[in-house]
Protein backbone atom coordinates (compact mmCIF):
# COMPACT_ATOMS: atom_id res chain seq x y z
CA UNK A 1 0.00 0.00 0.00
CA UNK A 2 3.14 2.27 0.95
CA UNK A 3 4.22 2.52 -2.88
CA UNK A 4 0.99 3.24 -3.92
CA UNK A 5 2.39 6.70 -2.85
CA UNK A 6 5.80 6.87 -4.29
CA UNK A 7 4.35 5.46 -7.95
CA UNK A 8 1.71 8.27 -7.41
CA UNK A 9 4.78 10.39 -7.09
CA UNK A 10 6.27 9.27 -10.05
CA UNK A 11 3.32 9.37 -12.07
CA UNK A 12 2.75 13.08 -11.34
CA UNK A 13 6.79 13.91 -12.15
CA UNK A 14 6.72 12.09 -15.47
CA UNK A 15 3.58 13.31 -16.73
CA UNK A 16 4.01 16.90 -16.04
CA UNK A 17 3.53 19.22 -18.71
CA UNK A 18 6.40 22.09 -18.62
CA UNK A 19 4.91 25.57 -19.48
CA UNK A 20 6.27 27.76 -22.58
CA UNK A 21 7.44 24.20 -23.99
CA UNK A 22 5.25 24.03 -27.33
CA UNK A 23 6.22 25.55 -30.59
CA UNK A 24 3.91 28.30 -32.04
CA UNK A 25 3.05 26.99 -35.42
CA UNK A 26 2.06 30.15 -37.17
CA UNK A 27 4.50 32.62 -38.33
CA UNK A 28 2.99 35.57 -37.64
CA UNK A 29 2.61 34.45 -33.78
CA UNK A 30 6.20 34.18 -34.15
CA UNK A 31 6.99 37.75 -35.97
CA UNK A 32 4.79 39.53 -33.28
CA UNK A 33 6.20 37.67 -30.20
CA UNK A 34 9.91 38.51 -31.72
CA UNK A 35 8.92 42.19 -31.89
CA UNK A 36 7.33 42.49 -28.16
CA UNK A 37 3.90 42.32 -28.55
CA UNK A 38 1.93 40.36 -27.69
CA UNK A 39 -1.99 38.15 -28.82
CA UNK A 40 -5.20 38.56 -28.04
CA UNK A 41 -8.56 37.63 -29.27
CA UNK A 42 -10.55 40.46 -29.80
CA UNK A 43 -10.30 44.00 -29.42
CA UNK A 44 -6.97 45.62 -28.09
CA UNK A 45 -6.70 46.89 -25.03
CA UNK A 46 -7.93 51.22 -24.81
CA UNK A 47 -3.78 51.91 -24.57
CA UNK A 48 -2.58 49.56 -27.19
CA UNK A 49 -3.03 49.06 -30.93
CA UNK A 50 -3.85 46.32 -33.31
CA UNK A 51 -0.54 46.60 -35.50
CA UNK A 52 -1.21 43.17 -37.47
CA UNK A 53 -2.37 39.40 -36.80
CA UNK A 54 -1.57 36.10 -34.89
CA UNK A 55 -2.64 32.56 -35.00
CA UNK A 56 -3.76 32.79 -38.84
CA UNK A 57 -5.30 35.83 -39.02
CA UNK A 58 -7.46 34.40 -36.01
CA UNK A 59 -6.03 37.22 -33.00
CA UNK A 60 -4.70 40.52 -33.20
CA UNK A 61 -1.09 41.37 -32.68
CA UNK A 62 -1.44 44.49 -29.72
CA UNK A 63 1.49 46.93 -29.24
CA UNK A 64 2.28 50.80 -27.17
Amino acid sequence: MKILYLLFAVFLLLFQATSGSADPLFADTVECRSQGKFCRVGVCPPTFTATGTCHGGLMNCCSK
